[in-house]
């Protein structure tokens, strides 16, 4: 069968629009791709559908009793059957335990069966961790490349070629050994001719390292660009990309993480950590049978690696075990969050062993705040919560109206172009700022950072009165020059990287969108907190300070604010609640903080959603229109599987297979004409009583293989699904046994069942398809794609457009 688009690795351009989906950049196929695809699609011979591994033993083979290689395996943009696959995993465990008791190998093999999940998650960690503190090192080092180069060793960063100096603390930065490109090249880092060299040389670096990025993607994996967790909830909600998580992808997209994150771009690294982590999670299975034949024991891995690689993008493992449960896990047990909670604890404490940063923390922007919160400042938290939920609806719907004009325009064919010209605009507004100029991590900490004696940055030049100072905390202060200067810069700071991220996310490089989204509500915050400072310094006899801020008392901590205001924009865009806070709280080592960052993360995610309902993620999942079903969404409509069910009235009947009076012939003429996924058994055409569903790639291998392999089987042969078959004259063929590859146990429904039970069913059991019988009689077929067209269909969407985009 000639099909366009993706297969096995090979990406090919289509023109048929409304068969392609793009992920990640790739020209996808769906007209093979889930369950149910449009009943006049024409189909040509099934040959190619062998699902590879056939040319195994060539020995006689009893249908009934062996399995088939490729026989339970899935195609390509398929859903798994979660049901089944629980169901395969409950026998061989059952196996497993009954023949523990036989003799002591197969006791050892029992427990090294159960000993191999624990050792999964270890090598996860360890790989997981290893990777994120090469990353976090890397782009330190290529970050400052933009700006100079260390004499004393090139591969020094800024801050570890000056640990050997002696300048004193005041000139820390500028130590002999740290060289700007204009000092370097002119011999002098004075004058106007040295700042445009050194803005030149920024802006190439930054040009550099995108353009390198996008052509490594574009060459070698496609499917490495964007964040990677729309894709990755829906991998874990069950539905099969191939390549997406595979080595290609995590070299790929670890060499380009960095690029990306050095060239200056407005994007973090914390969402495509996540990718890495689960890439590494996927390969690894491949070492233990138990998960790579088990797709839904698969993803059970997958929600832990995803676990890590919170962990080590955040140093926050508990937060990380809570952002797969609450955010990208689809099916989590209590052994799932038993070992992500495991793979978590390794990949940070793998991380702190390495000490990217070497100050012995996990993240650039660990802060420690000295200064309870007052009752009162609740009000300015609630404010930026208010701002957070804003600004995540108005980037939401900026971002994805920007993406669908991505996809539907010829802005699309340049992804080169796009992210060369974004990159060029960043660096040009960004290099005269120093507070853009710096990494955004660096920026985030800085603006974090509460204020102390020695503190050089602009932030903290405060008019300061010694003679009030008590021990390390400093008085709240009147504003200096330096601080007016640098709220200006920050203002300035903040429209650009609330507009430039609009645009930056979604291009054809490895994008996050945490560290963004925390540095304009670090901004906000940061500027408020500074207000609110100033208006208690001069005010403080006013009634609603006068209670808890005296004259040369330290109350307003605008460090605290920037958290809070970090928290509140990043739960504005991806709605996060729980996971959120935890993150936060770790991030920073303040508990007492908890109550500020909760009222901050809920009041942003009740203004959001007042103003539309889907996070960011969900928001992407729906316009790349994946095959996801939402867990979180109600269903309130008054609709029966009756109305949902193919065939409808004006289609054809429905395509069935009788369980013992039709030939190979029959069967395979059945496969030529359709492209479903799967085949009702009955017991005949007349009765319409169901026996059982059989999936197409099944019949396929299975007829392939009888053909090959077993004397007698021809066209004419009868395909019996039963357990036992009449005695058959010796002149008439051989018949062929299938009833193994039939699933006798098919969930069902009435054609009555109203469909909100009916899309419980589908979201709690994860089902592929469901059969329609009225008084036992079957009537029908829903499949997934069947219920989220409906789902669309209710909600004013186009319903085509829901899958096929």
């Amino acid at each position: 069968m000639d099909q366009k688009g993706y297969r096995r690795g090979s990406f090919q351009s289509s023109t048929s629009d409304e068969d392609m989906l793009e992920i990640a950049g790739a020209s996808l196929d769906f007209s093979m791709a889930d369950d149910d695809p449009p009943l006049d699609r024409e189909m040509g011979g099934f040959s190619s559908y062998n699902g590879g591994g056939m040319n195994g033993t060539s020995t006689m083979m009893d249908f009934l009793e062996e399995p088939l290689p490729g026989v339970g395996t899935y195609e390509d943009f398929n859903t798994i059957d979660w049901v089944r696959e629980k169901s395969r995993d409950r026998d061989r465990h059952r196996e497993i335990t009954s023949r523990s008791k036989e003799s002591t190998w197969a006791l050892i093999h029992s427990v090294s069966d159960a000993f191999s999940g624990w050792l999964l998650m270890l090598l996860i960690g360890l790989l997981a961790g290893s990777l994120a503190g090469l990353i976090d090192i890397s782009a330190h080092w290529m970050t400052d490349l933009k700006e100079g180069v260390c004499l004393a060793g090139f591969w020094f960063n800024h801050e570890h070629c000056c640990w050997k100096s002696n300048t004193t603390f005041t000139d820390r930065d500028q130590c002999p050994e740290w060289m700007s490109w204009s000092q370097l090249i002119l011999g002098h880092g004075e004058g106007a001719f040295a700042y445009i060299l050194n803005y030149f040389m920024y802006v190439v670096w930054a040009l550099l390292f995108s353009l390198l990025a996008v052509l490594l993607v574009k060459g070698f994996a496609p499917y490495a660009c964007g964040s990677g967790i729309p894709e990755i909830k829906t991998i874990l909600s069950g539905f099969i990309i191939r390549g997406y998580l595979g080595k290609w992808t995590l070299i790929i997209k670890t060499i380009t993480l960095v690029l990306a994150v050095s060239s200056g771009l407005s994007l973090g690294k914390e969402g495509p950590l996540v990718h890495v982590a689960c890439c590494c999670g996927n390969i690894l299975c491949h070492l233990f049978t138990k998960y790579r034949k088990n797709e839904a024991k698969r993803r059970e891995v997958l929600s832990a690696a995803a676990a890590a690689g919170v962990s080590v993008a955040f140093g926050a493992p508990i937060g990380g075990v809570l952002f797969s449960l609450e955010e990208v896990s689809y099916y989590f047990p209590l052994k799932t969050l038993w070992r992500s909670f495991f793979a978590a604890l390794v990949a940070a404490f793998t991380l702190r062993s390495i000490n990217p940063f070497g100050n012995s923390r996990l993240v650039l922007f660990y802060v420690e705040f000295h200064m309870p919160w007052h009752l009162l400042e609740l009000v300015p938290f609630i404010l930026l919560g208010i701002f957070g939920g804003l600004w995540g609806a108005f980037f939401i719907r900026s971002n994805i109206a920007w993406c669908r004009r991505r996809k539907t325009t010829r802005l699309g064919k340049y992804p080169v172009l796009e992210v060369l010209v974004v990159t060029a605009l960043t660096a040009v507004l960004a290099f005269p700022n120093e507070y853009t100029r710096m990494s955004t991590s660096e920026l985030i900490s800085e603006l974090f950072n509460d204020c102390g004696i020695l503190d050089s940055s602009k932030l903290c030049e405060y008019v300061n009165d010694f003679n009030s100072t008590k021990g390390d905390d400093l008085p709240d202060r009147a504003a200096g020059p330096g601080v007016y200067t640098a709220v200006w810069q920050l203002a300035l700071a903040l429209v650009m990287k609330v507009f430039i991220t609009i645009f930056t996310f979604g291009m054809k490089v490895p994008s996050g969108l945490f560290i963004p989204s925390m540095a304009v509500g670090a901004i906000a915050g940061r500027l408020l907190g500074v207000a609110v400072e100033q208006l208690a310094y001069y005010h403080h006899d006013w009634a609603i300070f006068s209670g808890w801020c005296n004259q040369g008392a330290d109350c307003i901590t605008p460090g605290l604010y920037a958290m809070v205001g970090a928290a509140a924009c990043l739960g504005g865009v991806t709605r996060m609640t729980v996971s959120l806070v935890v993150i936060m709280f770790e991030l920073t080592g303040g508990l007492e903080y908890i109550v500020p960052l909760m009222a901050a993360a809920m009041t942003s995610k009740w203004v959001a959603d007042a103003i539309g309902r889907e996070g960011i993620y969900d928001a992407h999942i729906r316009l790349n229109g994946y095959p996801f079903l939402e867990a979180k969404e109600e269903f309130s409509h008054k609709t029966l599987a009756m109305d949902v069910m193919r065939p409808r009235r004006s289609d054809p009947p429905l395509t069935v297979i009788t369980q013992d009076s039709m030939t190979v012939e029959d069967v395979e003429t059945i496969i030529n004409e359709t492209t479903y996924s799967g085949y009702p058994v009955v017991v005949s055409r007349e009765s319409q009583r169901l026996v059982g569903f059989v999936l197409r790639r099944d019949l396929i291998i299975s007829i392939e293989n009888a053909r090959k392999k077993q004397d007698g089987i021809v066209s004419t042969s009868i395909i019996y699904f039963t357990d036992h078959s009449p005695p058959l004259p010796p002149s008439s063929p051989s018949m062929l046994k299938l009833r193994s590859i039939l699933d006798l146990s098919p969930f069902t429904v009435t054609d009555q069942t109203p469909m909100e039970i009916v899309i419980d069913i589908f979201r709690k059991l994860g089902l592929r398809q469901c059969l329609v019988t009225h008084n036992g009689k079957l009537l029908g077929i829903i499949t997934k794609k069947d219920v989220l067209k409906h789902i669309a269909q209710l909600a004013n969407q186009d319903p085509d457009s829901i899958l096929f985009n």
